[in-house]
């Protein structure tokens, strides 16, 4: 691991934990294959340094959502091939062909402004990706509209070629919902229609809970996000996940301590007041650094020295409070708010938890000013 940041509040990213988890669903999803999702800097986990670690793990190929994301994996020299979830403004177009990502498409206009932009520069034909709406009416082209679609890519044959059909299901962290089978039967019978084409080409559909709960959806590969970087899915796929190993763990350290008495308020509008005396602990991060301001109003905790301390009043943009009690802290103690410390464990699930969220939007929420500290576990 390299060295600690000067600033007393970092993450630290477990490259080797990230390696577990893709191998794991590797082995999981054979042989289909995988495609890891770093968009959103890997989920707040850093895209270039976990992009790295996917394709040396075994990956096959990275989603990004937007341009400026995969733009950035082809500066820090990631040849993989990357595709972009979504149709990106027309003014991103000359850097899509010029990257050479797989753009996915929906819109017959679009298609066309592909096609345009590689001809104008004699590009090679540039692969393309449809996604089709099966009913997460997010974006994606209707299935009554696919044929036409494909027709029209197929006109532009010297400049596009179609390599990928998809979809993605809404609900596939909750397998018995009932849209997981109407969006599978939609996504077969579009795939059915199209005939030999659907067996010439990539077809993907299913996302970390998908490709843990539905093995009939798994197909020619599997887009994995959340689940490599250790975070369960969903509680409908937990029973999937005892195996994977967090990747990410935030840190901070005890910058100062004091002593009140019984009746004192701590935070902003004195929202906690102690009941007794108690020593209380600042750690110098905040909502600003992605420590959700009404964590601490919701039982959230963080250890130190072992043991379990509670958010004591209300989060401040750069820093929090902790109640000690009447154990000793010092300044410069160090205080883990996820990861692992002594014998116990705050997972972003918990956090996740308490605040009727996902694990994603935790660290995702983990700001850029928090320093990445990236280790090898083994």
């Amino acid at each position: 691991m390299t060295g600690e940041p000067t600033r007393w509040a970092w993450a630290v990213v477990d490259l080797d934990a990230y390696a577990h988890n893709v191998a794991l669903l590797k082995t999981m999803v054979a042989p289909s294959g995988v495609w890891t999702v770093v968009k959103a800097d890997a989920y707040g986990h850093g895209a270039v340094p976990v992009a790295r670690a996917a394709l040396e793990a075994g990956a096959d190929g990275l989603c990004v959502a937007i341009t400026a994301e995969a733009a950035e994996l082809r500066n820090a020299g990631i040849d993989a091939p990357i595709l972009v979830f979504s149709e990106q403004p027309l003014a991103d177009i000359a850097e899509i062909v010029q990257l050479g990502l797989t753009p996915t498409v929906y819109r017959a206009d679009y298609v066309t402004a592909l096609a345009d932009e590689v001809r104008r520069v004699g590009a090679m034909p540039l692969p393309v990706h449809v996604k089709i709406d099966t009913g997460m009416h997010r974006v994606g082209v209707d299935p009554v509209e696919t044929p036409s679609l494909i027709a029209h890519i197929a006109s532009h044959d010297d400049a596009i070629r179609l390599s990928g059909l998809y979809t993605h299901f809404a609900a596939a962290d909750t397998p018995e919902h009932p849209a997981n089978r109407i969006q599978s039967e939609r996504f077969a019978k579009v795939l059915g229609e199209l005939g030999p084409l659907a067996h010439d080409v990539a077809i993907h559909a299913v996302n970390s809970a998908g490709a843990m709960s539905m093995p009939a959806e798994r197909r020619s590969f599997v887009r994995v996000g959340i689940a490599t970087y250790g975070i369960t899915p969903g509680d409908g796929v937990v029973q999937h996940c005892s195996n994977l190993m967090p990747v990410l763990s935030l840190h901070a350290r005890v910058s100062r301590v004091q002593r009140i008495v019984a009746g004192e308020g701590v935070s902003y509008g004195h929202r906690f007041v102690a009941d007794r005396s108690t020593t209380i602990a600042t750690l110098p991060i905040g909502y600003a650094d992605g420590v959700p301001r009404r964590l601490w109003s919701e039982g959230g905790e963080v250890l130190i020295g072992g043991k379990r301390r509670r958010i004591t009043g209300v989060v401040t943009m750069d820093q929090m409070m902790v109640d000690c009690g009447d154990d000793p802290v010092s300044v410069g103690d160090e205080a883990v708010l996820l990861g692992r410390q002594g014998d116990d464990r705050i997972r972003s699930e918990d956090w996740a938890r308490a605040l009727d969220t996902i694990g994603y939007e935790i660290t995702c929420g983990i700001g850029p000013r928090v320093p990445r500290v990236y280790a090898r576990s083994v």
